[in-house]
């Protein structure tokens, strides 16, 4: 009998040979040929300096790829409703697992969404009231703030058998307050902010931006709608005309053999002005509808949304208002001491929502918070929420930069949950610059060297330890930290805030020092931002430049969004004796074939459209009668492919020196935007690119108190030194700066820190700490002073 000698290897089986997500040749935006292996069931974190092309390798190639081989399971039917995915440009995608991405998108400003709506907690909330609710006031739609009570009544035809009329009535309870529509909020507007009551119709009275006096659908359907007299001053139109102008009821007319509808202005303006959220207006619109539209709580339901009956049905003196209202933390705990075996199963989904909300330190938000005041950061937990308790496994989660907005004493608990997902076989991808975050990544993936043109490519892959050692600009400043000024400027006066009471802020009397660099600092939801947004009152003097996305189309680019655009179109014009309109891709100047945009574009229904350059102008955007015009020797497409170093130097000397042009480039190049191309579209901008574009935009004015909020938002270690240098240059010209930040770089950088807390929400809205950053570190009596000293090794 032979003896074994030993045990041979088990083959391994096919199915479990698909450990590594490849890809190959990947040349999204910036990308340069990329190819990289990524390790299934690992967290990989994506490093490099902002714009070296993270995000293009992890959301434009990897889950975009993903999404769209999903969409295509769905049959042409289906697809036809779901938006068209272009596939990405990569030659080699394999080992793709169904892709969730978090991002930092803010979520839908509509003035409707709340943070209850948007996680499915209003939906858990109004079914237990409708259960439990006493007295019972109907289903779980009663208790629904977008849903109108309707009541019908009337004959119906059943067409069975011999059709024969019946009477019928319709009943549905709804939950929205009738007053102000489920919004919260009335408005009253100021007519004299509409027209000018001095002139008629036929005059131009409207005073409403973009309703200009030749506009068909707006202006002209008043003046000749037959219902009013066009050349009478609106201020001598009758009762039933006045009444006819602001309240009449939508109705068609007639405007030169074109039906139209009419209606009155007021309506009008409700439908196309109020309808949209405030924050998501053009900057002229948003004005405009300040001055004109005072917003006040609505005294029917007190703000609460919800009609009569919906507030009255409690459940232990609880309303679904109340519960709305309380802040998550203590809503949590009321539902734990509800014991009723009939909701015991919802009881107990609830509960796992609302304690989601708490371990991902998002305790202090109400339901009833509006969904589009949530910073990036909020948002991007908010999401986090409904893949916590998820039994999915072997799916891909996508982050974006999860430690946005958090104190470094709440990093270590998004740290977990990112092991956490990790630990049930999921595949985790994360776009950090946190060394915190870096150092919990079993693989590593470091892109640059540089940003824009000069990154796009594959630095280093592997561990921290081998990143450590290694020689990337992320690698040499892994462990950099800032030391503490050794003396701070003095103050050159103070902003005084009294009984700051904004939010949760709780009376708080605070003197912001002026003439140097403030820090407002405190754990997530203390406060911060209401104190410096709340409070400061927004003046002349104050220069805001905050966190809310940039407005723009593929069309608009760093050249159009900061001004720039002009002195150059007038610098053409002037040297070559035409028109500035012809140096415009949106205007006179542009491609016959491609209308400016460079790219034609063809719809092929359910299948993703194709762009392609255009023929004509070979994707220069302009007429060939237009590039014969010269300035310095380069024409207008030219300068636009330039970058903002090298336009820099073009306009800052010789035949095409100007000035103005020479400005703006000055600020791009300060905030570190020297890689950007003029004419790149402010749609392939990463999120801290295009802070740094508004920031620019904004040091041009006047004000003498800049407030930034987190501008080490996207930015790589590497360039928070240059940021430090740019807040010096800013105090050191005579401004005030105002940072509401989290890093401990900028805290140790600053002259006087002001810090929040000692909590969050209810827990926070008191000045825990004034002084300088060298007290805070010595004294280490609140949570930022500990983490602070642990940075600076104090």
């Amino acid at each position: 009998m032979a003896k074994r000698t030993g045990t041979p290897a088990p083959e391994l089986d096919a199915a479990d040979s698909h450990d590594l997500i490849r890809v190959h040749g990947a040349r999204v935006n910036n990308l340069q040929d990329v190819s990289v292996d990524l390790p299934k069931r690992r967290l990989t974190v994506f490093t490099g300096v902002s714009g070296s092309g993270k995000s293009s390798l992890v959301f434009g190639t990897i889950a975009a790829e993903s999404q769209r081989l999903i969409n295509e399971t769905y049959s042409a039917f289906v697809q036809g409703f779901m938006p068209t995915l272009g596939r990405p440009d990569v030659d080699v995608l394999d080992g793709l697992t169904t892709a969730i991405t978090v991002d930092q998108q803010r979520m839908g400003a509509d003035p409707r969404s709340t943070v209850g709506t948007a996680t499915d907690a209003n939906a858990m909330l109004r079914i237990l009231f409708s259960r439990l609710g006493k007295p019972h006031i109907g289903p779980p739609s009663a208790y629904a703030f977008n849903v109108p009570s309707v009541r019908a009544s009337g004959a119906i035809t059943v067409e069975r058998g011999a059709k024969k009329a019946v009477k019928a009535t319709f009943n549905r309870t709804g939950g929205m307050c009738p007053r102000c529509e489920g919004r919260g909020t009335v408005s009253d507007i100021d007519l004299s902010q509409l027209y000018d009551d001095s002139k008629s119709l036929a005059d131009g009275a409207f005073t409403i931006p973009g309703w200009k006096s030749d506009s068909f659908w707006t202006v002209r359907v008043y003046a000749e709608s037959g219902l009013l007299d066009p050349d009478k001053p609106i201020r001598r139109f009758t009762k039933k005309e006045m009444h006819d102008f602001l309240h009449h009821e939508p109705v068609k007319v007639k405007v030169e053999g074109v039906n139209l509808t009419y209606e009155g202005l007021i309506p009008k303006i409700q439908k196309s002005f109020l309808s949209k959220d405030k924050e998501a207006m053009q900057p002229h619109i948003r004005a405009f509808v300040e001055r004109a539209v005072t917003f006040t709580t609505c005294p029917e339901c007190d703000g609460t949304r919800l009609s009569e009956g919906a507030r009255s049905s409690k459940i232990e003196r609880i309303s679904i208002a109340d519960a709305c209202a309380m802040q998550i933390s203590d809503l949590a705990e009321w539902v734990r001491g509800l014991d009723d075996p009939s909701v015991a199963p919802l009881l107990a989904a609830l509960s796992r929502t609302l304690d989601s909300f708490v371990e991902i330190g998002l305790g202090y938000l109400s339901l009833d918070r509006p969904a589009g005041t949530l910073s990036g950061g909020e948002a991007q937990r908010v999401k986090m929420i409904r893949h916590l308790g998820s039994s999915l496994t072997d799916v891909t989660y996508v982050f974006d930069e999860p430690t946005i907005g958090l104190h470094p004493h709440d990093i270590q608990r998004m740290n977990n949950l990112l092991l956490r997902l990790r630990d049930k076989g999921n595949t985790v991808l994360v776009v950090e610059h946190k060394p915190e975050t870096i150092a919990i990544a079993d693989h590593v993936v470091d892109l640059g060297p540089g940003a824009g043109s000069q990154g796009g490519t594959i630095c280093f892959e592997g561990t921290v330890e081998e990143l450590r050692a290694g020689d990337t600009v992320t690698g040499r400043h892994f462990d950099d930290r800032s030391a503490l000024k050794e003396t701070v400027r003095k103050p050159t006066g103070a902003l005084e805030i009294r009984g700051a009471t904004a939010h949760n802020l709780q009376d708080v009397d605070v003197d912001i020092p002026l003439g140097v660099l403030v820090v407002v600092t405190g754990v997530a939801g203390s406060g911060k931002s209401s104190l410096v947004h709340g409070s400061i009152p927004a003046g002349e003097d104050v220069v805001s430049v905050d966190q809310s996305p940039i407005k723009g189309s593929r069309r608009s680019n760093p050249a159009t969004y900061t001004g720039l655009l002009d002195p150059i179109r007038k610098a053409f014009a002037k040297v070559n004796g035409v028109k500035p309109a012809l140096f415009s891709a949106n205007s006179e100047g542009a491609c016959p074939t491609c209308n400016g945009a460079g790219v034609t574009y063809t719809d092929l229904g359910m299948m993703a459209g194709v762009a392609t350059v255009c023929e004509e102008c070979e994707g220069k955007r302009f007429q060939a009668s237009v590039l014969d015009y010269h300035l310095g020797g380069r024409d207008i497409s030219e300068v636009l492919a330039m970058s903002v170093a090298e336009a820099a130097e073009f306009f800052g000397a010789g035949d095409a020196h100007t000035p103005a042009a020479h400005r703006i480039l000055g600020r791009l190049a300060d905030v570190g935007l020297g890689y950007l191309r003029l004419g790149q579209p402010l749609t392939t901008l990463s999120g801290g690119e295009r802070q740094r574009l508004k920031l620019a935009t904004h040091m041009g004015d006047k004000g003498g108190v800049y407030v930034l909020d987190e501008p080490t938002t996207g930015l790589h270690l590497a360039d928070v030194e240059q940021l430090l240098g740019l807040l010096d240059r800013l105090v050191d010209s005579g401004k005030s700066v105002i940072v509401v930040e989290h890093h401990q770089a900028v805290m140790a950088h600053a002259d006087w820190i002001i810090d929040l807390g000692p909590g969050a929400g209810h827990d926070g809205g008191r000045i825990v700490f004034e002084g300088t950053p060298a007290d805070l570190a010595a004294e280490r009596s609140t949570l930022t002073g500990e983490h602070l000293a642990a940075y600076v090794k104090a």
